[in-house]
């Protein structure tokens, strides 16, 4: 089905402001570009992970190669998935002044034209070219209880985010008991190291774009995270990651998660496991909308490495937004590295 250009007038009003003028000035069919090239992204079965003796290996030597992997037998219903996708799409077609209203005093927090972990208007300050091409709910998972009454916009996607949530607890916790059996940690000192408590997920919306080759929807970044679980829909692609100096496209598969180290594993592992470098390219035919699970150390639990300084992810934190307000940019682990000037 082809969506009309009324279609997307009317829509017009959903979008940030600086957004709709590359919305309105060119109509496109609803199609997207072919994805029949070969996936090179490594697959892990996650049932695999305690039946079969060769997916741990093959989870190791993803995490090293790539920081990055598709993860197949993930155990996530599909209806939930796509029922999360479709309220997704409800909840970012309402006006923007409604969304920026909906959240205001409760844990939830919208966001746009920047990452969520950046000072509110710092790239803005910085002018249109740093703005991202973007907008987002980030949501707390341990405060899931209180939004009922907060935010009735997003009752019904409460329901399915407590779900999901308990979902992506397990696969997590399955995935870093794996690798933290790869890198030979010890169970006790490192079990800290992922909280559960600490899990967020946040909801992006990337703005189709006419012009898609002057924007990004998101700039070039590696995750804070110790692992990031990210679902796409839809067919759209945008999502790319960087490897051996290239940039990979990431396919859309709907029925497949995609796994990332951030940063917190790299200093985590010794640097054996690579936190991935990767962006987000707008789409000039449809909007597209991901949902990504974070999840990092206990804000005050020190990471002991011998290739970093003992930090804990609140140090890390506050270190990025202090980089990204000065400096207008990350410098992430290289702040902690053991015998560099962290001034």
């Amino acid at each position: 089905m082809t969506t009309t250009i009324s279609a997307v007038m009317n829509n017009l009003d959903s979008y940030p402001p600086p957004f709709r003028h590359q919305n309105s000035q060119t109509h496109y069919p609803d199609q997207v570009n072919s994805l029949s090239d070969p996936d090179p992204i490594p697959v892990i079965d996650l049932d695999g992970l305690n039946q079969n003796l060769d997916e741990p290996k093959k989870l190791e030597e993803a995490c090293r190669e790539w920081g990055l992997f598709r993860l197949a037998n993930h155990g996530i219903p599909l209806t939930l998935l796509s029922q999360l996708h479709d309220l997704a799409k409800e909840i970012f077609s309402i006006s923007f002044e409604s969304k920026q209203a909906s959240t205001a005093n409760s844990p939830i927090s919208y966001f746009w034209g920047t990452a969520a972990l950046t000072p509110k208007g710092t790239a803005l300050a910085r002018g249109s070219q740093s703005i991202n091409w973007l907008e987002g709910f980030n949501i707390p998972l341990s405060q899931l209880s209180e939004f009922e009454h907060q935010v009735p916009m997003l009752d019904s996607f409460r329901v399915l985010l407590e779900e999901y949530g308990n979902h992506l607890s397990r696969i997590a916790g399955m995935l870093y008991e794996t690798m933290a059996k790869n890198l030979d940690l010890n169970p006790e000192s490192s079990k800290p190291y992922l909280s559960e408590e600490t899990g967020i997920v946040r909801v992006y919306r990337y703005p189709v774009n006419s012009d898609a080759d002057a924007a990004l929807g998101m700039e070039v970044h590696t995750d804070s995270s110790v692992l990031s679980i990210l679902h796409q829909n839809d067919g759209v692609s945008g999502l790319e990651v960087l490897r051996d100096n290239h940039w990979q496209t990431v396919k859309p598969l709907s029925d497949s998660l995609i796994v990332n180290l951030g940063d917190m594993m790299q200093a985590i592992s010794d640097d054996r496991f690579k936190s991935v470098k990767h962006r987000v390219k707008v789409n000039k035919q449809r909007d597209r909308i991901s949902i990504c699970y974070f999840v990092f150390p206990g804000e005050d639990v020190l990471i002991q490495s011998s290739t970093y300084k003992p930090f804990s992810y609140n140090d890390f934190r506050t270190q990025v937004q202090k980089d990204v307000k000065t400096l207008g940019y990350k410098v992430g682990l290289e702040r902690f590295k053991i015998n560099e000037d962290s001034n």
